[in-house]
């Protein structure tokens, strides 16, 4: 298995995806074997029963992705929260203030999280996004530069932190 099929995650993201999987497995499954049962015993034509057909388009949507959250997790690895403290890595809470010309916006803080745990409203973005990237091996005061589509964006980190 090469590094680049590693998909990386926090430990807490982790934990989301194995329960999301085990509901899919054991409880969607379930409920949706018990539509298609329905469905069978209401009788008619298969070709003209409407809740048949979509209870197999869900089963088909739900067997997608358990096969793409397993597919996931057997490539997942944790994010460490051990190293350095004072580098942006995966899993650092950085701070950060947009600089335009000589003046600084609000300062916002970004999680640095795994691709499946992205969440812009809760400040989670990839690691793999143009910020993340930008972000990554930088230090409190370092100025970094995204290239956005509405140009460059100049960031100054503020803080860094780790939370275990």
């Amino acid at each position: 298995m090469g590094e680049d099929r590693v998909e990386y995650i926090t430990a807490e993201g982790l934990e989301k995806l194995k329960a999301q999987l085990e509901y899919l497995r054991e409880v969607k499954r379930m409920e949706i074997a018990e539509r298609l049962h329905r469905a069978l015993e209401e009788g008619g034509d298969l070709v003209e029963n409407a809740e048949y057909e979509d209870a197999k388009n869900e089963q088909a949507f739900v067997e997608g992705e358990i096969r793409h959250l397993e597919n996931f997790l057997s490539r997942a690895q944790v994010i460490s929260t051990e190293g350095p403290k004072d580098i942006v890595r995966m899993g650092a809470h950085v701070t950060v203030q947009e600089k335009k010309g000589d003046t600084y916006l609000e300062p916002e803080t970004f999680y640095l999280v795994g691709v499946p745990e992205v969440n812009p409203s809760e400040g989670k973005i990839s690691y793999k996004s143009p910020l993340g990237k930008a972000l990554l091996g930088h230090r409190v005061g370092d100025e970094v530069v995204v290239d956005a589509p509405a140009g460059k964006l100049v960031f100054v980190i503020r803080k860094i932190e780790y939370k275990d």
